[in-house]
């Protein structure tokens, strides 16, 4: 199946909670490598496969994910 959206993480918000990467139906979140500037690694979408179902969003405490939708053809 064919990625229908993807995530974008303000990686300052993100306090590595790891909620989101728990819900991802897809599995396609994950801890980063990178620190942000309070300390923590945020999270990251590390592969393609999202389906923006929205449930990390949702999960998020800290709101730092929006979760978008690729238009498809013919929208």
């Amino acid at each position: 199946m064919p990625a229908k959206g993807y995530v974008k993480i303000d990686e300052e918000r993100c306090k590595s909670c790891e909620l989101c990467v728990a819900v991802c139906p897809k599995k396609v979140l994950r801890v980063s490598d990178r620190i942000n500037s309070s300390g923590y690694q945020p999270v990251e979408q590390h592969e393609d496969g999202c389906i923006a179902c929205g449930m990390c969003a949702t999960m998020c405490p800290d709101v730092a994910i929006e979760v978008y939708r690729y238009e498809e053809e013919g929208e």
